[in-house]
């Protein structure tokens, strides 16, 4: 039965915490001298970006190829999407190569479920950022950072903790994940944002709002900069830069508001000066450097998961009722196969 990885709101709480437990079995390996896993050997994995990517791209490469996979990388520019190719005629040209999973950015809401539920594709799809709709791994990899900082236990959520999120949410996949992911894992989420960059609804989701940074520093265990998207803005959405950075903008004074334990994260890439000041951006409180090792061991665990012969409920549009989780040998999947390659 397929698996998929599209939206953080698919996940159940036991399914984040196994990912996250199996992510930290990953990391183990990062300082070895050889940290490579034979557990996708023969597995064919394809990076399908039709956006403009750096860490994201590279780190599913990584994770696959420490996992043994063979990896194509696949970009809209210079391919046959630039000439008109449709995303169905460039699913099933995948398909035919023989791919086992998919990992695809594009910048249409919606366009990795399309992928997962088409039928075009037989292996599993995991969303590396659609649109402004969501971005799952780097909420995961996020939380990741979160616990081993926070909580530093295996097998823990987040319940408790206080998490601030601060920007561009109006255009932010990556906040959209966060919250749902965060808030599952049992989480106190609060946006912070001008009423401008706040979508239409977001009084459903799960988490309060406010429009005051000042007031909600003194109580949070971390504090997450959203960089604003100018790129997505097609209207003034604050009057300048230099308002925004006044009003909304993390530095070192109000750094001094938080918490000695709290942390300061940002997804990348900062716009420094504005959403976050180099010295906030550059002092041991600052996360950014350690969310993208995180976000290799992540990546590791979810193509673990779905393409080593693990069965954990990642979709709930695939089965209703899930089977357990298991190894490409019949064991449980709470612990990857450990074996190096030689």
């Amino acid at each position: 039965m397929k698996r998929h990885l599209i939206s953080a709101a698919d996940l159940t709480r036991d399914d984040a915490v196994l990912i996250l437990d199996t992510a930290e079995e990953m990391a183990r390996f990062a300082d070895r001298p050889i940290k490579k896993l034979p557990t996708l050997r023969g597995r064919t994995v394809v990076n399908l970006f039709f956006e403009d990517s750096t860490r994201t791209r590279i780190s599913f490469e990584a994770a696959a190829k420490r996992l043994s996979a063979d990896v194509i990388n696949f970009s809209a520019k210079g391919s046959s999407v630039s000439k008109g190719e449709s995303l169905k005629d460039t699913a099933l040209t995948l398909e035919a190569m023989g791919a086992d999973g998919v990992v695809i950015r594009h910048g249409d809401s919606g366009a990795p479920h399309r992928l997962a539920t088409s039928g075009w594709i037989g292996g599993s799809v995991i969303n590396a950022g659609d649109g402004t709709h969501e971005h799952p791994t780097q909420a995961l990899l996020d939380a990741f950072t979160m616990r081993r900082r926070l909580v530093g236990e295996e097998g823990a959520a987040l319940d408790g903790r206080r998490i601030t999120i601060v920007g561009d949410i109006l255009h932010s996949r990556v906040a959209r994940s966060n919250v749902h992911l965060l808030s599952t894992l049992g989480a106190h989420v609060t946006l912070v944002a001008p009423p401008t960059l706040l979508p239409i609804g977001v009084e459903r989701w799960p988490c309060e709002v406010s429009y005051d940074l000042d007031a909600v520093l003194a109580k949070s265990d971390a504090v997450m900069m959203l960089r604003v998207q100018r790129e997505r803005m097609n209207a003034a959405f604050f009057p300048t830069e230099r308002e925004y950075a006044r009003r909304y903008g993390l530095d070192g004074e109000r750094m001094a508001r938080m918490p000695e334990h709290a942390i300061v994260m940002h997804p990348g890439p900062m716009n420094r000066g504005m959403e976050i000041t180099a010295a906030v951006a550059d002092s041991p409180r600052c996360t950014a450097v350690e969310q993208v090792a995180n976000g290799v061991s992540i990546r590791m665990a979810v193509m673990y998961l779905l393409l080593g012969g693990a069965e954990p409920a990642l979709s709930r549009e695939d089965s209703a009722h899930p089977s357990p989780a298991t190894t490409p040998d019949g064991g449980a999947a709470r612990r990857p196969a450990v074996e190096e390659n030689n």
